[in-house]
């Protein structure tokens, strides 16, 4: 599924989006396209980096939570709308937020999908007897990622305008639910074995909502131990009356 969007605001692209892009980059160049197309004319690459449920299982290769989403298809588009996506939304969220919290809330964000993904999928191969080799099928690319920096933007900038497909004006907010609805209809749809990860996009919109009001609640109680504890200092510079000094 492809959203074409636009929101016309500011093109320029931020120093953690600028790495992330140049990394997705090179991993699909070099090793997919060069090494894994014209080298050993196998898809080993996507064996051993993309998310494949069999060998975390089995092999414990744990690192495929995180390398599967710098990992990309042979077609350019898949990458292009990655990092296109990328750049256009997540600028702007560095932006706002910094890039070190842009890269903790980027990273949780893929972590969480390719984790929701593994969860969901072993209880439909366990629980309802599905296709058991949805698990040996793995799992590339940014997606997860990209759609958690999508829901925070709705989220924070909801009242933005958007265009859709180039054209069509939307609230952020409401392009958030739009492409959520069709993920959720096409995963209805398509099942577990489709080419498409519906599951993982859905997941990184899941991820991106714990992960931000999980955030919040982590700054309400920051706030009210802040509080508390002036408010400590405070009596305490009271009942000493002036005999102290604080500096």
């Amino acid at each position: 599924m492809r959203y074409y969007t636009t929101s016309f605001t500011n093109y320029e692209m931020t120093s953690c989006v600028k790495r992330l892009i140049t990394i997705n980059i090179a991993v699909w160049f070099f090793l997919v396209v060069v090494f894994q197309k014209h080298f050993i004319d196998s898809p080993l690459v996507f064996k051993y980096l993309g998310l494949n449920i069999n060998f975390i299982l089995s092999d414990y290769y744990f690192w495929q939570f995180l390398t599967y989403s710098f990992v990309h298809s042979n077609g350019i588009f898949h990458i292009l709308f990655n990092m296109f996506i990328l750049w256009m939304f997540g600028s702007e969220l560095e932006k706002l937020w910094g890039s070190k919290f842009f890269l903790l809330y980027y990273i949780s964000c893929g972590l969480g999908a390719a984790f929701i993904y593994l969860i969901c999928t072993l209880i439909y191969v366990l629980g309802f007897d599905g296709d058991i080799t949805v698990l040996s099928k793995p799992v590339i690319g940014a997606s997860g990622a990209i759609f958690g920096l999508l829901y925070a933007y709705g989220f924070i900038y909801s009242e933005r305008i958007i265009y859709l497909m180039m054209v069509f004006p939307i609230k952020a907010r409401h392009f958030v639910l739009l492409i959520a609805a069709i993920e959720l209809v096409s995963l209805l749809n398509s099942g577990f074995g489709s080419p498409i990860a519906n599951l993982a996009h859905l997941g990184g919109i899941v991820s991106g909502v714990v992960f931000l009001n999980f955030w919040k609640i982590i700054q309400k109680i920051t706030i009210r131990r802040w509080r508390k504890l002036k408010g400590t200092v405070h009596l305490k510079i009271l009942k000493n009356d002036g005999k102290d000094s604080f500096h």
